[in-house]
């Protein structure tokens, strides 16, 4: 491997302003900035995304707020929630992890985040705006928010000059949160795409051809080196505990790293440029406000 496509210098560069952006807004708005984030602990990996989020927010003094659902929160309840923030002058975003309890992750749930404040693009109107969008200029020029997770995989990509027009790609996984929309910005890219997922057939026969693969399944290790064609470019989203609790991604690292030309490392990869586009949308949503 001759290159690791690491993250966190790029996020380096983009916080440089952002705490100066965030004083200038509490400023203007007379107030603190405020995320509400809505967690479940019956899923690990978006609860701990939506802790670290939080952590890093209030690092730049913006305040937070965690509102818990859990098994016996009533879709009546959570609507109320989601109609309470909407209303709230003081809330400038939101943040909703997938997954939530079955009974609670429904199209309705979805149509009742408030847009302006989805600052991670979970809201049906914020996804048909990213669908509606034919190119990476139409997505940046977008009057809304596209996912965080998606949008880190673009800027890993672009960071470390990856070439994207006329490609091969793969992206393992069909989640609405990483998997499509990561597929769609790679086709603004101008990327020829295949989505595979666990009802794929043969997913190492689909893989052999790609020159980039975005590994979304949420699978600790999945991707393994004989899966991969030699001097792929691989993009590893997972957040896993594996069987021995230790936090590793979808990709086996020690592995595909012999094969891959570039490998993005869990963590220090994909993650620390996800939190850091969703901090950057705290500030945009309360930007828009004035």
């Amino acid at each position: 491997m001759n290159m690791i496509l690491e993250g966190k210098t790029l996020c380096a560069q983009i916080r440089k302003t952002l705490a100066q952006r965030a004083q200038s807004c509490q400023e203007k708005l007379g107030r603190p900035l405020k995320l509400v984030g809505i967690g479940w602990q019956g899923g690990y990996a978006s609860y701990l995304y939506l802790q670290k989020e939080m952590e890093a927010a209030q690092k730049f003094l913006i305040q937070t707020e965690l509102i818990e659902i859990a098994q016996t929160t009533s879709q009546k309840d959570l609507l109320e929630i989601l109609n309470n923030l909407r209303n709230d002058e003081t809330a400038d975003a939101v943040l909703i992890p997938k997954p939530l309890p079955k009974h609670l992750d429904t199209p309705q749930t979805w149509q009742s985040i408030p847009a302006d404040k989805d600052i991670d693009g979970s809201s049906a109107l914020n996804t048909g705006r990213l669908f509606l969008c034919k190119s990476s200029k139409e997505i940046a020029d977008m009057q809304g928010f596209a996912p965080c997770t998606a949008k880190a995989v673009m800027a890993l990509l672009k960071y470390h000059k990856i070439p994207l027009n006329g490609v091969e790609a793969a992206v393992i996984g069909r989640s609405s949160t990483v998997g499509k929309p990561a597929a769609h910005m790679l086709t603004c890219e101008n990327a020829t795409v295949k989505i595979l997922h666990s009802k794929t057939k043969d997913i190492q026969a689909s893989l052999c051809g790609c020159d980039i693969i975005v590994c979304a399944i949420g699978s600790p290790r999945f991707l393994k080196a004989d899966m991969i064609k030699e001097g792929a470019v691989v993009v590893d989203v997972g957040t896993n505990e594996d069987e021995n609790g230790v936090y590793c991604g979808d990709v086996d690292y020690d592995e595909v790293s012999k094969k891959a030309r570039a490998l993005s490392p869990v963590p220090g990869g994909v993650g620390p440029l996800t939190l850091t586009f969703l901090l950057e949308n705290i500030i945009i949503s309360a930007e828009r406000k004035l």
